[in-house]
């Protein structure tokens, strides 16, 4: 016991950003924030692929940056085999399956930590596999299975190599993986000086006994609450294609001692495991009980009422929600995925006894404030259209590590319609897109998000409502002295929200040295631009530096800008995570100033990755 704990505090927390979503197929009740949980694979720059890079003959030291290319020509050496240059459509008459341990013989770290890691058995890679022995081989699906390989969160490494075949015009298919540390404490936190906003440490084997499964324990911590909750997923269920995750947690405030709530999910489906998969299905059911008190910095937010005391921004949360849906999928170059689907939920938020509201504060604050209370049930219509065009990306966010792009136009629109079930003023329909589009300009990327949102309340007192859009460029560079420069521009406007959503900015979250969660509006506004060194490797341990500069405002009408200048450091280390630490240093030019140690900032992953969750999903 006493070693496995040991493993647990040597080895880095992985950082796995996994705050708790508002229940699935609703609005999203809740105040929105610049760091909303980001979406993967929507920043980076571009390198080689990463699966057609030349492997070198000899194995170079892991330390030497040839991080992925040493563990295949360590492969290679024990299978005694070569790479076959021109691998499509010859048959394929073998699938090999190289797994490797998470510290390997030329890690910089003490072999024993292998004893409190059971390495993934075979079979869990062998049935991601979507090649089939005796067809012709496809680099269209060996492509598609280190994705899916890497999808799973279970390896540092993934890459899939052709090899010459025993016998002439035959290929053999090697599957090289090595072991991201599981047995772990994943850890999602903001901290803005000596504030800790959020932190999320989560007690977890997300490859429980080798077989893919995640086990985990889990404490939030928060400006008000404390909750203890666990979880379990399943994505391969009893060795099928169905998908199982559940969850549970009760909430105790921090002042009080006392539970004041509790949160849980569970979701089965069958999802779309590969590009000609032609249907998938899924079922959710989820609920959100809890007391919600809205923070700006250290202290909760104090409304201005306009005729007496300032009202406390605290309101109790009652949220149920379930829905299921069937997606039909067509096409393989240009997907177009069709799903319809049924749902229903019960919002309710009100002030709690607690605050000691007048009737007239009360009523304001509903009026002006409180989410809006919904009850409903509804049909959804929704269309996903995608150009099936991926890169393998490398020395990017993740600097050594292979990232997974899809490159060309990508759309989603959904339409959902809500009769008069529960109560009149729940009729409606309602309408999101969202669009992307991604280029690739020798060693420069460019990304364009859009989304738009709009609702229509049916029957008396029809009128138009819930009107949301955003706009988001993102660009990054061609090398420059090594490293890149990273740019990107954000708008976000919200125009008549029935749930009355604000985002808050500063801090961590988008403006880096300004006072955490200083700016607060309906509106936001964002420009951030880095240059990111290219990484010194000590160890296989990759660090680099960033300097930045930042410019946004969070508004209801007019935009007042906020600038800040600083530098950063960024810490990956390969064998344990697929995101680095991050730490950044601001000082604001034109606005207020804090203390200096409140002018740090510390989390995971890279700044210009958190963005709104709108911008992928506006309904």
């Amino acid at each position: 016991m006493a070693l496995s704990l040991l493993a647990l505090i040597v080895v880095p927390l992985a950082l796995t950003p996994q705050q708790v979503e508002p229940a699935p197929g609703t609005p999203a009740p809740e105040v929105a924030s610049a760091s909303s949980e980001p979406p993967p694979s929507d920043a980076a720059a571009p390198e080689e692929d990463a699966d057609d890079a030349p492997v070198p003959a000899q194995a170079p030291a892991l330390s030497q940056g040839h991080y992925e290319e040493a563990l295949i020509a360590e492969s290679l050496a024990r299978h005694g085999r070569e790479v076959e240059p021109s691998p499509e459509g010859k048959v394929l008459t073998e699938v090999l399956i190289d797994t490797e341990e998470v510290v390997a013989e030329s890690d910089p770290y003490p072999n024993f930590l292998n004893l409190f890691h059971v390495r993934t058995r075979e079979e869990v890679v062998r049935r991601e596999v979507l090649l089939a022995q005796g067809a012709p081989y496809s680099l269209q699906l060996a492509d598609e299975t280190a994705r899916n390989l890497r999808a799973l969160r279970l390896f540092s490494v993934v890459r899939v190599v052709p090899l010459k075949g025993k016998t002439p015009g035959t290929v053999t298919l090697l599957v090289v993986t090595k072991d991201l540390w599981s047995l772990r404490l994943n850890s999602d936190f903001s901290a803005v000086g000596s504030l800790l906003q959020y932190l999320r440490l989560q007690g977890t084997e997300q490859n429980l006994l080798g077989r893919g499964k995640k086990l985990a324990v889990d404490f939030t911590l928060r400006l008000d609450t404390l909750s203890f909750g666990q979880s379990y997923t399943d994505p391969r269920l009893l060795g099928s294609r169905w998908s199982l995750t559940e969850s549970a947690a009760i909430i105790v405030g921090r002042e009080s001692g006392k539970a004041e709530g509790s949160r849980g999910s569970l979701s089965v489906s069958r999802p779309l495991f590969s590009l000609s998969t032609p249907w998938s299905v899924a079922t959710s059911i989820a609920w959100n009980v809890e007391t919600n008190r809205i923070y700006r910095g250290a202290d909760i937010w104090q409304l201005p009422f306009p005729d007496g005391e300032p009202v406390p921004y605290v309101y109790r949360t009652e949220e149920v929600a379930g829905s299921a849906a069937y997606t039909r999928s067509l096409g393989l170059r240009y997907k177009w995925n069709v799903s319809g689907g049924v749902g229903a939920y019960h919002y309710a938020y009100n002030p709690p006894t607690s605050s000691n509201l007048s009737e007239a504060q009360a009523d304001w604050f509903r009026r002006n404030y409180l989410p809006r209370a919904e009850d409903a049930g509804y049909v959804l219509l929704a269309l996903r259209a995608f150009e099936a065009r991926y890169e393998v990306l490398r020395d990017v966010d993740s600097y050594v590590l292979s990232e997974d792009y899809q490159l060309g136009h990508w759309v989603s629109a959904t339409v959902r319609y809500a009769p008069p079930v529960f109560r009149d003023d729940a009729h409606f329909a309602e309408a999101g897109l969202a669009a992307r589009y991604r280029w690739r300009w020798g060693e420069a990327l460019t990304t364009v998000s859009a989304a738009g949102a709009i609702r229509r309340q049916l029957g008396e007192g029809a009128e138009w409502n819930n009107r949301h859009w955003a706009a988001e460029l993102t660009q990054v560079s061609p090398k420059v002295l090594g490293g890149r420069f990273v740019a990107r521009g954000l708008l976000d406007v919200n125009i008549d929200d029935l749930f009355d959503r604000i985002t808050l900015l500063g801090g961590g979250n988008g403006l880096r040295g300004a006072p955490a969660d200083e700016y607060s509006g309906k509106r936001m506004l964002l420009v951030n631009v880095e240059y990111r060194t290219a990484p010194v490797v000590i160890k296989t341990v990759h660090v680099g530096g960033v300097l930045f500069v930042d410019s946004g405002s969070a508004f209801n009408d007019r935009p007042d800008m906020v600038t800040s200048v600083g530098v950063g450091l960024r810490v990956l280390f390969p064998q344990f995570n697929v995101v680095p630490f991050r730490l950044d240093f601001g000082y604001v030019l034109n606005g207020e100033r804090p203390p200096v140690g409140s002018r740090f900032s510390f989390a995971g992953g890279q700044l210009t990755d958190l963005r709104p969750s709108f911008l992928d999903s506006p309904l």
